[in-house]
């Protein structure tokens, strides 16, 4: 059986970095493999939000040997690597969390970095792009760049995690959240309990 495609995962500057830090630990202990961008932005927000305070403070977290194995990273300057080319195998993007900026980046084309490049070419190929967008309230601007994405093909998820679980620690809303975004990348999961189930 051949290797899964990787999931390229962008990490950007919206509030949120505890969602995007978990989803990626999420995927490496699923063994997925990832192709990950992290813009400068989005690491000052990783290293606000969360304790981590590098890349390697990431890797310390998901664990070096998943890491090791099942991620790999590009610079978000480097727009000559492989996820900027539709011939780079990947079978679907996900921005966690994507901030306004990114979105309207994605929304014009524009492709200023490897993270909006990469969006791109997931749209251009007509694979699943999920943006976890994560602002309020939202401009008129805002929402008519979350139904221009919708309408090329993307999936925009704002981070809105659901109560009816009766979450009493944040770490079950992030859960919440990092569960539907894996349902939509096609990855099983059990993080988070489904409607109708026991929690």
């Amino acid at each position: 059986m051949s290797a899964p495609r990787p999931i390229v995962m962008a990490i950007t500057g919206a509030s949120g970095a505890p969602y995007g830090v978990r989803l990626l630990q999420a995927l490496a202990q699923a063994e997925q493999p990832v192709s990950l961008i992290v813009s400068g932005h989005g690491l000052r927000l990783i290293q606000t939000e969360t304790s981590l305070g590098s890349v390697e403070g990431l890797r310390a977290h998901v664990g070096a040997a998943s890491w090791d194995r099942w991620v790999r990273v590009y610079d978000d300057g480097d727009r000559g690597a492989g996820p900027a080319s539709g011939s780079h195998r990947a079978r679907a993007m996900v921005v966690c969390p994507c901030s306004m900026g990114t979105l309207a980046a994605i929304a014009a084309g524009t492709s200023r970095s490897l993270v909006e490049r990469a969006a791109d070419v997931t749209l251009k190929e007509r694979r699943p792009l999920i943006l976890v967008t994560r602002e309020t309230p939202l401009s008129s601007i805002h929402l008519e760049n979350m139904l221009r994405v919708t309408n090329a093909g993307a999936v925009v998820m704002p981070a809105a995690p659901g109560f009816y679980n009766k979450p009493t620690r944040i770490e079950e809303l992030v859960d919440f959240m990092v569960a539907r975004v894996m349902d939509h990348l096609g990855v099983d999961n059990k993080l988070a309990p489904r409607w109708g189930e026991a929690p």
